[in-house]
């Protein structure tokens, strides 16, 4: 299913963690408008960065896999309000953080330089810039 011009909702859900754990990481009916706002809020975040490709490492947690891979219990990922990617083609990951804490028409609650990826969320709008230790 597509979800916007770039991101299809499989994208928000494969994880080879689930697949090997046998766990259905279907987004449920009622997440679904949350997980299409994550992905045209990504689909501004992929201009910002020039349009380069983004590529999705964690999008929609259901609880099993949360769980399994020790996710926070308030993750906003379990309500498919966040997500983790990259961008090559653009440049380090502090290089992303970098660009979009400087553009003012990007609206989300969490921008985390995590260990070799970049997380956002979109469940409030602080503008929250972190980095993991």
């Amino acid at each position: 299913m597509r979800l916007s011009p770039h991101f299809t909702l499989q994208e928000f859900t494969i994880s080879e963690c689930a697949a090997r754990a046998g766990i259905d990481n279907r987004v449920p009916h009622e997440l679904l408008r949350n997980v299409i706002s994550l992905a045209l809020t990504l689909e501004r975040v992929r201009t910002v960065l020039g349009g380069v490709p983004l590529i999705i490492t964690s999008g929609y947690r259901c609880p099993q896999l949360n769980k399994l891979i020790r996710g926070r219990k308030t993750s906003a990922h379990l309500r498919g309000l966040a997500a983790d990617f990259i961008a090559p083609s653009f440049g380090s990951h502090d290089k992303i953080v970098q660009r979009l804490s400087a553009e003012q028409s990007l609206t989300w609650d969490q921008l985390i330089l995590e260990y070799s990826w970049v997380h956002l969320s979109i469940e409030g709008t602080r503008r929250q810039v972190l980095t993991e230790p």
